[in-house]
């Protein structure tokens, strides 16, 4: 069985005047393969093409993916035309249990979660088809009686969005506009509590930070009543006591309700969900949801790429976990020295670094409560914020990924990134940049028409392109998902020790720092009023005093070596904490 997709954006038949017709063998031969559209664009027969892939590699946009399918998948629950992205499968809602969605980004979630909130009817890959047909073919699964109430309009649903940085571009009053309008179960004022949201009630929308919209898109979704809840990427902008506390709102609501969330932080997906649903296929081609899995045996499968019930082989190398803590460093010279410093805001909030040290070629990773001064610390390394009190002699070069991204102006990925390295056509660029951090596909696109994980690699890149002796990445997790983080881990890694360079990360996604620092910078303190700047630690050290200022301990899984959280109170979180061991254990 053979899938042919068009990608029609990218498509552009009159720069390249058919590349794909002229040199297809089937078409020499006479047969019509591909022929020209109504519409202009290349139309591909699937049941003549014989997968030789030469449409492929000529085609200079890199618009066309032919996929050899599995014989078993039978026809598709939802395609978008001919040529088009086909999904096979959905996801099962289940009043009582939180429902896991696990694979990458660009794989159907979004067209999956479409059909089940009603938006999109599913035509089973065969066009405009009506309710009755659907019906029938669902008839005697566990999905019949959803859709069917999907169908009659009595199914109502409640979305938190995955990007809420685009919330004020659509919404531009005060959060207590937003939220009042929301309350039908009559729980918000709990909400605003549970959430931390009373300091910024009264404040306007477009004045609210990632982690405060975050919440307050939380708060607002869960308040509202519903049958159907759906939850896009809850860990975004939040430290792990937020991501935690988040957590337990979401599971407290399935108590009575069905929700379904997609996660890429493995530690709240495993600490959220009840069963996982993986997804897995091509990015932009199809994408297959499995059967519902036990939440712990899903992750495992997905970690290791290989699902055992379907037989499918979803990734050539296994997800791999270190087990220990990094041994103690050697003797490496210094980059910069900083003393003591101090930043007043005239809000209140007062940011005090005692002094450390950043050694060259090392990795050092920055965690701490979300509204500690991490970014501010950053931002005064970068130069774009001066010290209130104390200098900071920087005679090294910087180079500055922000937390938050923005793309405004209509430039090319090829020649944005152009403008900031002259490597860009080298091989070590393409094979140590481009390739892992998936952007080849990208480099045509406009930069402001990328979406939140397209923009965040982009914006990597970017940071690693300029000749700089120092680079700060401010939260590079956000909005990639699993296989992403993995690759932009080892990005950044072998980045910083192949050019003898230093790197500083700040990030709230735990595995993704220990598998990045080779030390530890800790904020302590109190959010939005003080912090304080210690270390850098090994990561032992500094990973312990970290876990225990948030009272969270982490174990491994037997299987995989991946980080789980411990349930709190239980019998290893009481025996970790008083071994002062709160995630790494011999």
């Amino acid at each position: 069985m053979r899938l042919a997709v068009l990608d029609r954006d990218r498509c552009q038949p009159k720069m390249c005047g058919f590349q794909c017709i002229k040199f297809c063998p089937r078409v020499r031969t006479g047969d019509e393969t591909i022929k020209e559209g109504e519409d202009g664009k290349p139309v591909i027969s699937e049941e003549l093409c014989v997968g030789c892939g030469i449409c492929v590699k000529r085609c200079p946009f890199e618009s066309i993916i032919i996929i050899g399918l599995p014989e078993k998948l039978l026809e598709p629950t939802h395609r978008y035309g001919k040529n088009g992205f086909a999904l096979y499968g959905l996801p099962v809602p289940n009043v009582g249990k939180v429902t896991g969605i696990l694979g990458p980004n660009g794989i159907g979630k979004s067209t999956a979660i479409n059909i089940l909130s009603g938006t999109l009817k599913p035509n089973l890959g065969k066009g405009r088809i009506g309710w009755d047909e659907i019906l029938e073919y669902y008839a005697g699964s566990t999905l019949h009686d959803y859709l069917e109430g999907v169908s009659k309009g009595k199914i109502k649903t409640s979305q938190k969005p995955q990007y809420v940085d685009m919330i004020p571009r659509k919404f531009k009053g005060r959060v207590s506009e937003l939220l009042s309008k929301t309350d039908e179960r009559g729980i918000l004022k709990s909400l605003i509590t549970r959430l931390d949201i009373e300091n910024i009630y009264e404040r306007r929308i477009d004045e609210l930070s990632g982690g405060e919209l975050q919440r307050v898109a939380l708060a607002a979704c869960v308040a509202k009543d519903a049958d159907f809840y759906f939850i896009d990427e809850i860990s975004p902008y939040l430290d792990i006591h937020q991501r935690i506390n988040a957590a337990h709102i979401i599971r407290e609501l399935a108590e009575k309700k069905a929700v379904m969330v997609v996660e890429h932080d493995l530690a709240i997906l495993d600490l959220l969900a009840d069963v996982v649903h993986v997804a897995y296929g091509t990015p932009g081609g199809y994408g297959v949801i499995t059967h519902p899995k036990g939440v712990r045996v899903g992750i495992n499968e997905y970690l290791k790429g290989f699902l055992r019930e379907e037989n499918v082989r979803i990734r050539s190398e296994a997800i791999e976990f270190e087990v220990h803590a990094p041994q103690a460093a050697k003797e490496i010279s210094s980059l910069l020295k900083f003393g003591r410093f101090l930043k007043k805001y005239d809000e209140g909030f007062e940011l005090e670094a005692r002094g450390g040290e950043i050694r060259k070629g090392e990795v050092t990773g920055i965690v701490g409560p979300n509204g500690i001064g991490k970014s501010t610390f950053v931002k005064i390394l970068a130069g774009e914020l001066q010290p209130t009190e104390g200098e900071l002699t920087m005679n090294i070069k910087v180079s500055y990924k922000p937390q938050y991204i923005k793309a405004d102006e209509p430039v090319m990925v090829a020649d944005f990134l152009r403008s900031i390295t002259r490597q860009f056509d080298t091989s070590y660029y393409e094979t140590e940049i481009l390739r892992p951090l998936q952007l080849e596909r990208l480099l045509k696109q406009q930069v402001n028409d990328l979406s939140g994980g397209e923009l965040q690699r982009v914006a990597i890149a970017a940071c690693l392109s300029r000749t700089a002796d120092l680079y700060l990445l401010d939260e590079p997790s956000a909005h990639l998902d699993v296989e992403q983080r993995v690759l932009a881990t080892k990005v950044i890694r072998r980045f910083a020790e192949n050019n003898k360079v230093s790197a500083m990360v700040v990030d709230h996604d735990i595995y993704m720092i220990d598998m990045l620092s080779d030390n530890l910078l800790v904020f302590e303190g109190q959010p939005m009023v003080r912090g304080e700047v210690h270390g850098p630690f090994d990561m032992r050290v500094g990973m312990n005093r970290f876990l225990r200022n948030i009272g969270i301990t982490f174990r491994r899984d037997e299987e995989t070596k991946r980080p789980r959280v411990n349930k709190p109170g239980s019998q290893l979180d009481r025996t970790q904490k008083s071994e002062g061991e709160y995630y790494y254990i011999n």
